[in-house]
Order: structure tokens, then C-alpha cells, then sequence
């Protein structure tokens, strides 16, 4: 009875989420074509590279890779991303807002959790017209067609573990503010490193191969990078296997973290604020 009283309040969240965001965000679809258009500039941008070089490809990617790997970014980024999540969860522990989750049988990360998922159900439900129009346009980059059913299905799970990973990992990075009034100097620098290291700028592949190793031992890789390349099939067999793992074991240790942040600021939590 308790866990399906439990399933029937978070289905209620969902639900009134959804219903929410389809009144005022019909802004996707053109925001989305939108967001598409630096996309021009890349290919001019690599094709002017490879034509000066006279290269046919770098770091094993060819002209048609590039493009097509920007395209993917997008995508993942567009499942990773959660724009004002951290530091909305520190202001609300700043002015004090965040004692309404602590009075009401409503878990706080439970209930950001299935906003942001409605926020993405949403969000791709009126982005998928201009996502389709922009592929097909753009179809020809993709020099290797599309993917067999195994690596599509890989893709599949590491968007939607990019998803919790970004969820996860922002949301206790908003947690700091229990323990400090003002965290967005520290955003800051986490934003700038996740633009460089996740490889929304470039694929990583592009780094020299010390860099290389450091750059994929922390989790960014896995919120742009990783699955781009798994759709592009620059990542197969064990490890594919191996990736998908780590980017798996990475979702569980911020989930673990993201507990303990929480727990232990609740402690510490005056009403007043951190």
C-alpha cells in the first residue's frame, strides 16, 4: 500500500508537470531550429580546415564526422543539460523556500527529478518535427548511415544515463549551498569545464592522448561525448560494453552522493537559509 501510494503521488507530480509545461512551451520548436543554426558554421568552419590541410581526416573523424558529431552533441546535450538546476536548488536553501519540501510528504530531489523529466518529455514531444527536419537536411554528413539496432540501442541508454548523470550531478552541486551562501563563482568554473570536457566544443579524441586519459576518467565525457560517439561507431565491442559500465557506475555514485549532500545539509539546516 505505502509504495503504491507512492507511485500514485509521483504519477500526480508528472502528470501536473506535463500539463504545465505543454500551456506555455510551444516556444520549443522554433527555439529548437534555433539552437541548430551554429551548425552552419561549422561546416563551414571544418570544411575550410580540411580544404587548407588537405587532409582527409583528424583524429580519425572525417569532414562528414565533425558535422554529424556537432548534430549528436546537440542531442545529448540536449538530454544532459539542466539550465538553472543547480543554482536554483541553492537559492532556494538561501531564502529558506526549501522548508516547504521538509513540511509536506514530498521529497525535494524526487520531486526536481520528475519535473526535469517532464520538462524533457515535453521538450522533445515539440522539438521532434525540427530535430527530424535538421537530420534530414543534414543527412548526408552521415557517411555511415545509421547505426545497426545494437548500437542505436546503446545510444538509447546513454542519453537517457546522460540524463540522470547531469540531473544527479548538478542537483548536489546545488547542494553545496547548505554549506555556502553564494555558489555561483563555482558554477562558473563548473560550466566552463563542462563546455571544454564533455565534448560539446570537439570530440576528445582531438587531445593529446595524456589529456586524453585524463579527460575520460571524469564523468563529463559522458554527458556530449560519449554518446556522439557511440552513434558515430567510434566506440564498439568491449569497449562499448566497458563505456556504457563506467557511465552507469557514474549515475549510481552521484545518486549516492546526491543523498548524502542532502541528508547531511538538512542537519545542518537553520530555516534562515545555508
Amino acid at each position: 500500500p505505502a509504495m503504491v501510494a507512492r507511485v500514485t503521488t509521483w504519477w500526480t507530480i508528472l502528470r501536473i508537470a506535463i500539463a504545465e509545461r505543454l500551456v506555455y512551451r510551444a516556444d520549443f520548436a522554433l527555439g529548437t531550429l534555433m539552437r541548430f543554426l551554429p551548425i552552419v558554421t561549422q561546416i563551414f568552419l571544418w570544411g575550410a580546415i580540411f580544404q587548407a590541410t588537405g587532409r582527409t581526416d583528424l583524429a580519425h573523424y572525417s569532414y562528414q564526422d565533425f558535422v554529424a558529431y556537432y548534430l549528436l552533441t546537440m542531442v545529448s546535450r540536449a538530454f544532459s543539460s539542466m539550465p538553472a538546476l543547480a543554482s536554483g536548488i541553492a537559492r532556494q536553501i538561501r531564502d529558506g523556500e526549501i522548508k516547504k519540501y521538509l513540511i509536506q510528504p514530498v521529497d525535494m530531489v524526487g520531486f526536481l527529478l520528475l519535473s526535469r523529466i517532464a520538462h524533457k518529455l515535453v521538450y522533445y514531444t515539440m522539438a521532434a518535427g525540427p530535430f527530424a527536419l535538421v537530420f534530414f537536411l543534414c543527412r548526408d554528413y552521415f557517411s555511415q548511415g545509421w547505426p545497426d539496432a545494437t548500437t542505436m540501442a546503446a545510444f538509447l541508454a546513454s542519453l537517457v544515463m546522460a540524463f540522470l548523470l547531469g540531473f544527479f550531478l548538478e542537483s548536489t552541486i546545488g547542494m553545496i549551498g547548505f554549506w555556502f551562501l553564494e555558489v555561483n563563482s563555482l558554477l562558473f568554473v563548473y560550466m566552463l569545464l563542462n563546455f571544454f570536457f564533455s565534448g560539446h566544443m570537439f570530440p576528445l579524441d582531438m587531445l593529446p592522448a595524456s589529456l586524453q586519459e585524463v579527460v575520460k576518467a571524469i564523468p563529463l565525457q559522458y554527458l556530449a561525448y560519449f554518446p556522439a560517439a557511440v552513434f558515430l561507431q567510434k566506440v564498439q565491442g568491449t569497449e562499448l560494453v566497458y563505456g556504457l559500465f563506467v557511465q552507469f557506475l557514474w549515475v549510481l555514485f552521484f545518486i549516492v552522493l546526491n543523498r548524502i549532500a542532502f541528508a547531511r545539509g538538512l542537519r545542518r539546516y537553520s530555516a534562515f537559509g545555508g
